[in-house]
């Protein structure tokens, strides 16, 4: 059987961070781990988690975190999840089954926005679909890879934005994404606040 490292990038997410770890002390019980990737925090998020995950402390950008989260995991399976997301029902167990997989593979989970907003379904709708016909997946979609794959292609480029999105393009040049139906819950504050 493979292992699962769920690999959480954090920047000042007291408020959340609580929420999106405790639903994974399940997996840590069963041998798998979950790692919380601190980028300067300034409002206590580290030490929020460190009952919940092993944290580790790496420079700040998203890209960073994640590639300093990814080296210091020891999973057969990554999952990125960001600090305002949390798994759907059943996404834990599909990402076991995939954990002891053979081969090369990636993919994203459909996401659901948190929020209430009618418009807010019309954003997570267009997100799923334009995920399944260009084969590029999101951060809010929960992105998971292989080990070796996600090393092969060089983890995610360094870059300030779109990190997601430039780690797709290469991973769909090895093999198509897997666009599971199940969903994840991402935070809708940030369409809230920002439109």
């Amino acid at each position: 059987m493979g292992r699962l490292s769920v690999i959480v990038p954090a920047l000042n997410e007291a408020t959340v961070v609580r929420a999106t770890l405790t639903p994974l002390q399940p997996l840590r019980e069963r041998g798998h781990e979950v790692i919380l990737v601190d980028g300067g925090s300034s409002d206590g998020t580290p030490e929020l988690a460190a009952s919940l995950a092993r944290v580790v402390r790496a420079p700040r950008g998203r890209a960073r975190q994640m590639n300093a989260g990814a080296k210091a995991s020891r999973g057969t399976l990554l999952l990125f999840l960001h600090a305002d997301t949390s798994l759907g029902a059943g996404a834990a167990e599909t990402l076991l089954e995939l954990a002891g997989s053979e081969g090369p593979l990636w993919g994203r989970f459909d996401v659901l926005l948190s929020g209430a907003h009618p418009l807010l379904r019309v954003v997570e709708r267009m997100m799923n679909l334009r995920s399944r016909l260009t084969g590029i997946a999101t951060g809010d979609q929960a992105l998971f890879v292989s080990r070796r794959l996600f090393f092969e292609v060089g983890g995610f480029p360094e870059q300030p934005l779109m990190e997601d999105v430039a780690l797709s393009a290469l991973l769909r040049r090895r093999c198509r994404p897997l666009c599971l139906r199940q969903r994840v819950i991402t935070s809708s504050r940030r369409w809230e606040r920002d439109g």
